[in-house]
This record gives structure tokens, sequence and C-alpha cells, in this order.
């Protein structure tokens, strides 16, 4: 079982969290596995306790679009897989050697007919608002790599800048000349 869950997520009684603790089923994911394919459908939430992850979409056979990153203490799932039912367009794989801890559909069903306060964990089915500030807005190739340092800085110590610079949407070029000019001032 997890030590501890992020917070933010819910507020449970100590039975309540023995409940929640008792769904989940705890997994090693080797460098590589998949979690989700395209064409599948999203039947589950993930808790990483170790590990980072990228969700992407194909290109071709040699490029990837990074959808999104995802490290340690975070939750991941495909949201628009997952909520509507749908077969999934994106990858979820194992970036690195992974533990994380797996809520099944099934199992959130089954949490929320024990009890209504599990509807809480509807939040993690949200969209990540840093995710919809970063790509909604219309942020500079700095603001875009300020946002991260101010936000998700664990990303820049869980993933190469090859990666960071997909998931920003801007070339690994654009990316070393805001990090020289950030490094400068």
């Amino acid at each position: 079982m997890p030590a501890s869950l992020p917070g933010g997520f819910g507020n449970f009684s100590h039975s309540e969290m023995d409940l929640l603790q008792t769904a989940l089923s705890p997994k090693e994911v080797s460098k590589g596995t998949c979690l989700l394919k395209p064409g599948q459908i999203c039947q589950s939430l993930y808790f990483i306790s170790s590990g980072s992850f990228i969700q992407f979409k194909e290109k071709d056979e040699i490029d990837q679009q990074i959808i999104d990153l995802h490290v340690e203490k975070e939750w991941m799932l495909n949201q628009q897989s997952f909520v509507r039912q749908l077969a999934s367009e994106t990858f979820i794989q194992a970036f690195t050697d992974s533990k994380v801890y797996e809520l099944t559909i099934s199992a959130l069903h089954d949490l929320i007919n024990r009890s209504p306060v599990f509807f809480q964990l509807a939040r993690l089915l949200e969209p990540t608002p840093s995710r919809i500030k970063l790509f909604d807005d219309q942020l500079s190739p700095s603001e875009k790599y300020q946002f991260v340092l101010d936000n998700r800085p664990s990303l820049l110590q869980a993933f190469p800048l090859k990666i960071i610079a997909s998931y920003l949407k801007i070339t690994p070029e654009t990316l070393s000349r805001v990090r020289e000019k950030l490094s400068k001032s």
C-alpha cells in the first residue's frame, strides 16, 4: 500500500482511507511497458509510487507527439478515454522502471456504492489545471518553460530535454536558447 496518497483529491476518514487503499492494486511496470495503447479503452487510474511515464501519440514510425508527462506522487489516466469510455488515441508508456497503484473503474464504482463520500475521487478525472493553462494560454516558449519550472519542476529531473521540448510543443533548439537566456538572467 502507498505510504501516503497526495492531498487535494478528497477528505476521507481513516476507515474510508483503508477502503480506498484496499481497492488499489500494486503493480511493478518495466521501462517501455504500455499501460494503454491506441484503440484500448482506459479502464484504470494509476497512482505513481515511483518512476515516470509518457503519454503520447505516434506521428509516424519515428516521431512521437508528447501529450503529457507523469512523475511519482501523481495520479495518471487518459482522461478522455476513461470518462467517455471511448477508445484511446494515445499510449501511456513507462519511461523508467516504475511502481504504480491501480484503481480500476469497477473498483471505483464499488467504492462509490459503499459510500457516496468516494464521489470526491471525481476530482482525479478532471483535466489537470496546469496542463490547461500551459496549452490554452498563448504562452511564449520562455513562459512555457518558466511555467514548468514554477509548477512541475520534477519533470526536469525525470525527462531529457528533447522530451520536455516535445511536451512544451517547441523545438529542442528553442528550449536550449530559452534555458541559456534564463541562466544568464
